[in-house]
Formats: structure tokens, sequence, C-alpha cells
């Protein structure tokens, strides 16, 4: 009778231990900072990844116990950083994923270049954490816009005209809204959001002409990509307009809307200095520590592959020999570099996978969120 209690108790201690140990597997991540440059660190690398983090909706990336250093692997610890529950739950959901796989069981660690594109270059992972509403009217609900609205009829980005609506700042939240129109037939094609968020950061969307979200917007009527482009080009900053527009009847005049759109801004910049525990936005360029966290490692050079293959650079650029290198147009300092779609396949182990792209639209869009 002894043996059978403490067979019972065996089993039940084990399917306890197994249930504990499936929860807690999500509580920590541990990244590897792979160097890509010859100024590279590991604190820049850690200010890439709290900008990383409050792009998709984190509150206090920068609490003390959010994220440990030790050498070159990073560990972020999830229920501290500053995500509402539902977005956590996702957070985890991905954590979960990227355990499972080949690579991380050998290493224990995730390239941290890796997770940054994980986070931003898929647009339903970028929108499931920082929660994006599926409709248009689902996100409008939760505004009231203003009865004025501006026309653009000469956007930086947009290749047709503009119809801009806005509800008013209050409490560090705002709603935007782009329709992009045919300037004749007044025709709407699809339409774009950004909404002001309380931790000091942009929340971005995309919708098609019936309201519903889409991933990428239409490159036939716009240059707004993905909103992982959004994020690079807004740099958290709610842009004024940077041309010339004519005035148009029944708007808001072009000066008006300029007006409108710099009172925001300044408004926003202002309160969310006095936000704790997030990304300095005093230090604005620090952005650009994400940016080549990401593009270092959708684009890497031989010497970054062998620290993160684990094998001699000149094993590398042997396997690699028949691909053809490029340097990037904006950071020439990453040096000769491949792209990782084309050498994905001569990693030693299989990784989770990403989009091979942060801003435009991918031939193979990653989700692992299905």
């Amino acid at each position: 009778m002894r043996i059978i209690a403490f067979i019972l108790f065996s089993c039940l201690f084990i399917c306890c231990k197994s249930e504990y140990s499936e929860i807690d597997n999500t509580s920590e991540l541990k990244l590897k900072w792979n160097k890509s440059h010859q100024d590279d660190s590991i604190n820049r690398a850690v200010i890439g990844l709290q900008w990383a983090l409050s792009y998709v909706g984190s509150n206090t990336p920068c609490n003390s116990k959010s994220i440990k250093v030790s050498g070159n692997i990073i560990t972020i610890y999830p229920d501290y950083v500053g995500l509402n529950n539902k977005a956590l739950a996702v957070f985890k959901t991905l954590i979960s994923k990227i355990k499972q796989t080949e690579a991380f069981k050998n290493n224990n660690t995730l390239d941290l270049g890796r997770f940054i594109t994980l986070l931003l270059a898929s647009p339903e992972h970028y929108y499931a954490l920082v929660g994006t509403p599926k409709t248009l009217e689902q996100l409008k609900a939760k505004y009231k816009l203003n009865a004025q609205k501006g026309y653009v009829n000469n956007s930086s980005v947009a290749l047709q005209d503009r119809i801009i609506s806005f509800s008013d700042l209050k409490d560090l939240n705002q709603l935007w809204i782009s329709e992009e129109i045919d300037s004749i037939s007044k025709t709407i094609y699809e339409l774009e959001t950004i909404e002001l968020l309380k931790n000091g950061q942009l929340r971005f969307g995309i919708y098609n002409k019936n309201g519903i979200l889409k991933n990428v917007a239409n490159s036939k009527h716009t240059a707004a990509g993905k909103p992982g482009k959004c994020i690079w080009c807004h740099e958290s900053n709610l842009n004024q307009m940077f041309k010339k527009q004519d005035n148009v009847y029944g708007f808001l005049s072009a000066d008006a809307l300029q007006q409108k759109i710099k009172a925001s801004r300044d408004t926003f910049k202002r309160k969310r200095k006095l936000l704790k525990e997030t990304v300095d936005f005093n230090k604005k360029q620090q952005h650009t520590f994400t940016e080549i966290l990401y593009i270092s490692f959708l684009e890497p050079s031989a010497k970054r592959l062998s620290l993160e293959w684990n094998i001699n650079e000149d094993e590398v650029v042997k396997s690699l020999k028949h691909l053809k290198t490029h340097k990037h147009k904006e950071f020439q300092f990453l040096g000769d570099l491949y792209y990782r779609k084309d050498v994905e396949q001569f990693a030693p182990l299989k990784a989770i996978k990403v989009s091979s792209s942060v801003r435009e639209l991918s031939a193979n869009e990653i989700n692992h969120l299905n």
C-alpha cells in the first residue's frame, strides 16, 4: 500500500513539475548579441532592444528587472517589461515557439537581431503585441474625431491625395487617420492610422478600403510599406508636412493643418519626457541602434555569421563563395554583406523563421501566432 501511495505521489509531483516548468519556460529568454561592426557594443545592443520593446507597447522596457546582461548574453524577463495581459500572452507565445526550435535547444539562446526582426518584421506579431484593432470601426469607437478635416494633395509618402481626420490629444492618446483617395472620384483606396500612446510611442495601422486591417500598404498608392517602415520613418514622432499644399474648400487650410500637427507633436513630446522606466526620448537617435540590430541580422557580414554560427570566418566565406556581397546604402560601416534569405540554408542549426524585410513586403511573411 505504501508503494502504491509513493508511486501516486511521485506521478503527481512529476505532473505538477512538468506543468510548472512549461509555465516557467516563458518567464525568461536569453538573447545572444553578435557584434556587427567595430563600434558595436553590448550597451548599444541593450538600448536597441529597449527601443524595440517600446515600439511593441512596452511601458517599462528600462525597468531594472526587465533585462540582465552577462557577457554577450542578454536575458529578458517578460513579466517586467510593462506589457498588458494580452500583449504579454502574445509575447510568451513567441518565446515558447522560439524555445521549440533546434537552434535554441542546442544553444539555449536566440540571436538578438533575429528576435528584433521577429517582433518588427511580422505585421501580425506587431499588431497583436500593440493591440491594433482588426477593423477601423473598432478603432474609431475609442476616439471622438474632430469635425474638421485636413486635405493633402502633395504628400511625401502617398502617390495620390489624402484626407486627414483626427481626434484631440488627451492624456498621451490621439488618433490620426489618412484616407488614400483618388483626386478626381474621391474613391478610397485604403487607410493608414497613427495613434499616440501612453508609453510615448506611436501605434500604426493599415486598413483596406472596407476598413479591415491589412499587413502592408499597397505600393500602387503609397510608399508606406509595413508597420516596421512606419516605425523607421516616423522616428517616434508625429511628422509634419514637408511639402507645400494647396488649400481645398471645405477643409482646414494647409497652414491650419500644419499647426494642428505641430501642436500635437510638441505637446506629446513634452508630456512623454515625464515618463519613467522607458527609453530616453531626449536621445532620439538611439532608435538607430534598433535598426542596426535588425539590418545587421538581415544583411550579415561573414564575421557576424561566424559569431552567430560558432564557426571560423574563413569557413563561412568558403561556404558562401558563390554568393555576391553588397554594401548597405545607409550603414556602409557594416562592411561586405550577404542577404539572410540567401545564407539561411547554410546555418548549422535551424532557428525560428522570420520575414526577410522589416519595412517592405517579404516573399514569405511569417506569422507564428496561427
